[in-house]
């Protein structure tokens, strides 16, 4: 099958030139220098999907809404980059899970990818969960299903607080930074004026809508948050001096 064409799916919203379609839609170039970052979106929102984007990282740094975020920390030379989770409902954010990589994500493309649908939220890597936040409405948590999303991406300076809490500054001597998309994949419901793709006549191939972690799927997961995961909220008393939020003790 051949790989989606960017110019189809996405168009570039900032960077005065800094963020680049090329390889005749093929990949997908943001850069950061001194002066300004970049940035795109999505031409279409989503109500429900199961995305996949390859990426791969060059020394980058890293209203009532919902939002499902992927972000990627800068570091020291040579230290592990933080991969940053979080997941907003109706505004309210406050639920990052961090984890370092086990690979280097400056030397080659890798697939994040995020599953939304009606039963949960799943945050894999090159196939392997990491995190799962799930729907658990029943018991008061509000889920974000009812309003639909674009997917944003930017590269930016945040120096002031993402590079080991703001101790490190970006080195602008070894500007432009880069960061390289290729191979979007979208089995997702597009929202078009107050109707999905996916309940149209015909729509099929939508197992992902169903689709939930199985007890190796909760193993993994397991082994990425005992080696890898290097914060989370539901055990940060110092934040959350009177307990954690409800969903902790529930998941």
């Amino acid at each position: 099958m051949a790989a989606a064409n960017l110019n189809q799916d996405f168009v570039l919203t900032w960077g005065d030139g800094r963020a680049k379609i090329l390889q005749n839609g093929q990949l997908l170039t943001l850069s950061l220098d001194k002066t300004s970052g970049s940035g795109f979106k999505s031409k279409n929102q989503y109500l429900f999907g199961k995305i996949d984007m390859q990426l791969k990282l060059l020394s980058s740094l890293g209203s009532a809404h919902d939002e499902i975020d992927f972000e990627f920390l800068g570091n020291l030379s040579g230290d592990p980059y933080i991969l940053h989770t979080n997941v907003f409902t109706r505004g309210k954010g406050n639920r990052e899970q961090q984890f370092y990589l086990w690979f280097d994500p400056t030397k080659d493309f890798h697939t994040y990818s995020v599953l939304w649908n009606s039963l949960s939220i799943i945050f894999s890597v090159d196939g392997t969960p990491i995190r799962e936040f799930k729907n658990l409405e029943s018991k008061g948590i509000p889920y974000p299903k009812s309003q639909p999303m674009w997917i944003y991406s930017s590269l930016w300076n945040a120096d002031d607080w993402a590079t080991r809490g703001g101790l490190v500054k970006a080195d602008w001597s070894q500007a432009p930074f880069t960061a390289s998309y290729r191979n979007f994949n979208a089995r997702a419901c597009v929202w078009t004026s107050g109707s999905s793709s996916c309940s149209a006549a015909g729509s099929t191939n939508n197992s992902w809508l169903s689709q939930s972690l199985d007890g190796s799927g909760q193993g993994r997961i397991k082994w990425v948050q005992k080696n890898y995961m290097i914060y989370n909220y539901c055990t940060d008393t110092k934040r959350f001096p009177q307990g954690p939020p409800p969903e902790c003790s529930m998941a």
